[in-house]
């Protein structure tokens, strides 16, 4: 996160507003980055799968069901991928691949490699992921989700992450769960997003914003567009409320 975000994040806290992070990352993953600590307020990960706590404490967790995601990775084996499965904040797969190496290196987590996940898994995932091209992984996901339409929610965190988790899972239902538990309504939040997961946390807040290099789906359902990260648009949004509450 640049500067100049930072330091507006720091002054909508400092002015009584609560910041929440709202990510796909594993717990552990988050915590690598921006400690919970730090934060001082709950998280939102796994695409809204987990809920956790400043303290640790895992406040929601909605797995997907052993059987159907079993089914999942059998369905994403038959399109030749070796997914990743996530269980108890751990990263588990059948082989280490190229693939689950390069996601494994940019999360800086371990790798459990346990032969055939399929077999071996006997507790429910948090979410089941595919590392690939990401032309390839749109074609999986136009069909994966007429396989697994009513049951599964699957989503693009990033163009080359496809994810699977139990259905109704978003960024927008955690945040919902969280609202529910500190007392605010969608009509006091501001929530950013670009990825084609953050459709439904855009959607959900009152002020919903995209930045512009965001996806299509994204802009669709955001009230208004801003500059790109690189740009600080977060950052000039930001300001542009502290200032307007001067």
């Amino acid at each position: 996160m640049r500067p100049r975000t930072l330091e507006a994040l720091a002054r909508v806290r400092a002015a009584g507003m609560d910041v929440l992070v709202v990510t796909g990352r594993m717990v552990q993953s988050l915590q690598r980055v921006l400690p919970l600590s730090v934060l001082g307020e709950p998280a939102i990960c796994y695409q809204g799968a987990v809920v956790v706590d400043a303290d640790g404490t895992w406040l929601r967790h909605v797995p997907i069901d052993v059987e159907l995601a079993k089914e999942a990775i059998a369905a994403a084996e038959a399109e030749g991928y070796q997914p990743n499965v996530y269980v108890d904040d751990e990263l588990y797969v059948s082989h280490v691949t190229e693939h689950s190496d390069a996601y494994a290196s940019f999360q800086g987590l371990t790798i459990h490699e346990v032969g055939d996940v399929r077999a071996w898994l006997d507790r429910p995932p948090t979410k089941v992921v595919l590392v690939g091209d990401p032309v390839e992984l749109d074609g999986v996901e136009r069909r994966q989700k007429v396989a697994f339409a009513n049951r599964l929610t699957i989503s693009k965190s990033l163009p080359h992450f496809l994810e699977f988790t139990a259905l109704g899972i978003t960024k927008g239902a955690g945040l919902d769960f969280l609202a529910g538990r500190m007392g605010f309504t969608p009509e006091q939040t501001i929530a950013f997003g670009d990825g084609e997961n953050d459709v439904e946390l855009v959607a959900w807040a009152g002020y919903g914003i995209a930045v512009e290099n965001a996806h299509d789906r994204v802009k669709a359902v955001a009230k208004w567009v801003c500059p790109p990260a690189e740009d600080e648009g977060v950052a000039a949004v930001l300001e542009a409320l502290l200032d307007s509450r001067t």
